[in-house]
């Protein structure tokens, strides 16, 4: 959640439901509004006879759903987030269009609930820590909002804030929302989604504990020591809780107003083969991975050209085992080894050893699809791609034609979003760089002394 400059203006308020039974209630209201549009849009598609696939997943539904989930906050915006950034790709156009304002700043909480958050963070006359405190927040997302504050040594901070019931809420708001979405048919019926719906409570569970993220805060800052290209915000301990996280503010713009035309081609290009270094890095060398690429969780700083990463909450580990077959296949699709690359998707759990051999193929074709990329030299367009559609369109061919239904190994849930999520963050720049360089640059030190796990003849 980036902090950004504000622009001035004050935001819409409303007060955070914190109250589980408040918020299954919310909840349960919306599941009432969707099922009679459903009833509403059924009579139309009668009417005109049209198909009734994804019957309830039409765009005033959709109007619906971003309304209640923005003014709920917490998990249930933040799973509602997630389905947007992907929404473009995966959901009819004026779906993932009413879906989309989720992306944006959220409602901030009433002053007096303010208050009373602070409170309990911090006790009585909080207000005595501070030479200024500014009452507007600068940002207000899914979990928290952010507020400038000026401490009496006159350092310059960013205090993120979290909603009220949003950590006591997570179990209940997954939940409930899954149960949406199947509603609405945006899950299939009938999918097993137990063990990931477990794995995204557990990652919500640990993004709502900002002393976790302070912890990150700092590792992230050690690893990156180095980097000229990256800065992380310094933690302020004295201020920082399980609920409100103080850091210094970075002073810059959001990266996605690098695609204005005041900002040269050489500049978003740039800041793309940065992205992409990074989640090698991450990946591969440090195996400590940020797992929400949201542009807003990246800044841009002017005055260095550094990109700030400002939001650290859903960093994870990443086992030496899975870095290390996602470093074979990452080679395999590059160099076209067929072999390996079964081998690979075996391994991490993508392709199921009694897969047939049509099941086979098809699903190496879907993975050979995420090294277009770096498959061949030379600078890559990513703006002018189209890989997400064409990859949506083999994913459903996967489930529908081929008979994939069983989800992917929860481990490898958030290390894929964060690999599409830096696709489409480069997208979205409009950033050319040659990608193919970046990577054999990083592969040969991420394995080149350790074996391949997969074939004798591995590449590398």
């Amino acid at each position: 959640m980036g902090d950004g400059n504000g622009n001035g203006k004050s935001r819409r308020q409303s007060r955070v439901p914190s109250g589980r039974l408040e918020r299954l209630a919310r909840i349960g209201l919306l599941a009432g509004e969707i099922a009679a549009g459903g009833v509403v849009e059924s009579v139309r598609r009668i009417a005109g006879n049209a198909s009734e696939v994804g019957l309830l997943l039409n765009e005033e539904n959709a109007r619906r759903l971003a309304k209640r989930l923005s003014g709920m906050r917490g998990a249930a915006m933040k799973l509602g987030q997630m389905l947007s950034m992907e929404g473009e790709d995966l959901l009819p156009p004026e779906v993932a269009e009413a879906l989309s304002v989720l992306r944006a700043d959220g409602d901030a909480m009433p002053a007096s609930q303010l208050r009373r958050v602070l409170g309990r963070a911090w006790g009585k006359g909080w207000q005595k820590r501070f030479r200024e405190f500014d009452w507007e927040p600068i940002a207000a997302a899914s979990i928290g909002q952010v507020h400038r504050a000026v401490t009496l040594d006159g350092r310059e901070l960013a205090l993120k804030i979290q909603y009220p019931g949003v950590a006591q809420s997570i179990a209940s708001d997954v939940d409930n929302l899954a149960a949406i979405l199947r509603l609405t048919r945006v899950l299939p019926a009938g999918t097993d989604l137990g063990e990931l719906i477990a794995e995204i409570k557990r990652q919500l569970r640990q993004e709502a504990n900002y002393t976790t993220e302070a912890e990150h805060l700092r590792r992230y800052a050690e690893l990156l020591a180095d980097s000229p290209e990256f800065v992380v915000p310094a933690v302020c301990e004295d201020l920082t809780t399980a609920h409100v996280l103080a850091m210094d503010r970075l002073l810059g713009v959001p990266l996605e107003d690098l695609r204005g035309s005041e900002h040269p081609q050489e500049r978003r290009d740039r800041a793309g083969a940065a992205l992409f270094r990074l989640v090698l890095r991450e990946l591969f060398g440090f195996r400590f991975v940020q797992t929400d690429p949201n542009l807003a969780n990246y800044l841009w700083l002017p005055d260095s050209g550094r990109i700030g990463l400002v939001d650290l909450g859903a960093a994870r580990e990443i086992p030496q085992r899975l870095a290390t077959l996602y470093a074979e296949l990452c080679r395999a699709s590059m160099y076209g080894d067929r072999d390996e690359l079964a081998a690979a998707a075996t391994a991490i759990g993508f392709l199921p050893p009694e897969a047939t051999g049509a099941q086979r193929e098809a699903m190496l074709d879907f993975a050979a699809l995420g090294s277009e990329p770096f498959a061949e030299p030379g600078v890559y367009d990513f703006a002018a791609s189209n890989l997400p559609s064409r990859a949506r369109d083999e994913a459903t061919k996967l489930a529908f034609s081929h008979g994939f239904r069983t989800p992917p190994p929860p481990e490898t849930l958030f290390v894929q979003r964060k690999l599409g999520g830096t696709f489409l963050l480069c997208a979205r720049l409009g950033a050319r760089f040659d990608a193919r360089a970046i990577i054999e640059a990083e592969l040969p030190t991420l394995s080149a002394t350790r074996p391949s796990t997969c074939t004798q003849g591995s590449r590398t």
